[in-house]
Parts: C-alpha cells; sequence; structure tokens
C-alpha cells in the first residue's frame, strides 16, 4: 500500500466556512487513511509472526531502550504527586492517606498517559522518521514493486511490538511512581512504608488497574497509527520529512490527551 502524494492542501479561498470546511474535509480524510492502514496492519497480525525477529528487534526498541527516560519521568511524577497531595492532605492531619491518592492516580491516568506520551515522543518520531526517509527515497515504492506489502512488512511489527510493551511499560511506571510516592511520603510527610503502602492498597482495586492497562494498549494504537501514516505519507525530501515528524508527535500527544479523557468518562459513566 503506498500512500498517494495528493496535495495538503485545497484551492485556496476566501469565506471562513470554506477555510472550515476545508480544514476538516483533510482532517477527515487523513483520519481515514491513518484508520485504514491501522486496520491493515491487524488483519495481517496472523501473517506476520514468520518475522519474529523483527517484532523482538522493535519491542527491545520500544521497550528497553525507553527504560531510562521512563523509570524518571515515573520517580518524579510519583515523587510530586506525594508532595503536592500530601501538602494539601497534611493541612487536615490526613497525611496517611497520600498512598491512596498516589496509587489511584497513577495507576489510573498518569501511568498510562505518561508512558504514552514518552513513546510517542520518542519511538513514534523515529518511526515517522524512518518510514518518512524511505517514502522520499522511493523505498516504499520499491517494496511495491516487488510484491513486498509496506503495511505488512514495515506496520504490522510495529504495531504488535508496541501494544505488548506500552502496557507492560505502563506496569512499570505505576511500580515505580509509587515507589517514588513512598519516598517522599517516608522522607517529608513522615507517613511510615507500612502505612502507606497499606493505603496505596486499601482502595486500589483491579478495575482501575485494568482500566489504566487498557488505555496503554488503545494509546500504543494511537501512536503507531499517526506515526506510520505520517511517515508513509511523507514527500519533497529532508523538509517533508521532518513535517511528518512534528506532525506525528503533535497529532499523536492531542489525540492521546483527548482520548484518555473519553475512555474515562465512558468508564465511570457504565460503572
Amino acid at each position: 500500500m503506498i500512500i498517494p502524494h495528493e496535495p495538503d492542501y485545497l484551492p485556496p479561498v476566501r469565506d471562513p466556512f470554506s477555510i472550515l470546511g476545508r480544514f476538516l474535509l483533510l482532517g477527515i480524510r487523513n483520519a481515514g487513511r491513518g484508520i485504514s492502514i491501522i486496520l491493515e496492519a491487524f488483519l495481517w497480525i496472523p501473517f506476520c509472526f514468520r518475522h519474529i525477529v523483527e517484532i523482538f528487534r522493535q519491542m527491545f526498541v520500544m521497550g528497553i531502550k525507553s527504560l531510562g527516560v521512563t523509570s524518571t519521568v515515573a520517580l518524579f511524577t510519583g515523587m510530586i504527586l506525594a508532595l503536592q497531595g500530601g501538602l494539601v492532605l497534611k493541612e487536615y492531619g490526613q497525611e496517611m492517606r497520600i498512598g491512596t491518592v498516589v496509587a489511584e492516580t497513577i495507576c489510573r491516568e498518569m501511568g498510562p498517559l505518561m508512558t504514552a506520551l514518552i513513546l510517542a515522543a520518542s519511538v513514534g518520531s523515529a518511526i515517522a522518521a524512518q518510514l518518512g526517509t524511505m517514502a522520499v527515497s522511493e523505498e516504499i515504492a520499491a517494496l511495491d514493486v516487488m510484491s513486498i506489502n509496506p503495511v505488512r512488512y514495515l506496520v504490522t511489527p510495529r504495531l504488535i511490538a508496541m501494544m505488548l510493551m506500552c502496557p507492560a511499560l505502563t506496569v512499570y511506571t505505576n511500580i515505580i511512581g509509587i515507589a517514588g510516592g513512598g519516598v517522599i511520603a517516608y522522607t517529608q510527610l513522615d507517613v511510615s512504608w507500612d502505612t502507606y503502602y497499606d493505603y496505596a492498597l486499601m482502595y486500589l482495586d483491579a478495575k482501575e488497574i485494568l482500566m489504566g492497562i487498557f488505555k496503554a494498549w488503545f494509546f500504543s494504537i494511537i501512536i503507531i497509527g499517526v506515526s506510520c501514516y505520517q511517515g508513509l505519507a511523507a514527500r519533497d525530501g529532508a523538509e517533508g520529512v521532518g513535517r511528518a515528524t512534528r506532525r506525528a508527535v503533535v497529532i499523536s500527544f492531542l489525540m492521546i490527551l483527548i482520548s484518555g479523557y473519553f475512555i474515562t468518562r465512558f468508564f465511570y459513566w457504565n460503572s
């Protein structure tokens, strides 16, 4: 599948309603193409495990190489939540409950959100740049000429790897974030380790943990869909690759934040 190189603009207009309509049409067109790439990638999953080496290589790049920045962000996220929340709770003499605040916030929202944003910025941008370079150098067209489906060969292994590593990194982020909150609770709020972890586990149930993991899985599809589409649609040489990389990161960030809100709203509306 080759993304056609159509212009990203329509004939110039001056009417504000026409400008809005043009913007909406371009957005719908690009969203439809991105969704079609992801759907095709899902259809190729049963036939893609012959490339198991490539899947493991992508898992290493997305997971192991992201551990450093993920650990740092998770640790300080938990510490900031514990410090800010603990200062408020301390005014009411309830600082011992900071474990509940940190654990539920990390597992429900901040864990999957921060993990997805990190992967979108580091891995998603790299995917868009790599596929964009292949597109502008006509390597994608060469694959099509050799009867090698670009979606099966390039997108599906990355999709499988991201769907596995984003939830796994989210669980890791949850653990590190809660541990970071415990450090602040013990050193700054005079809350013992036992009290902190007792309150952290007291109200944290399986559905909240599973909701965070589901969010991470859904975010992984967004990251791969946006990054791969922007990369495959890149053109105009190095400048076009730069535009595709920037768009991949910006659109991924916006879609992660918006979809995260609606997933949470839908989950608690029906619970």
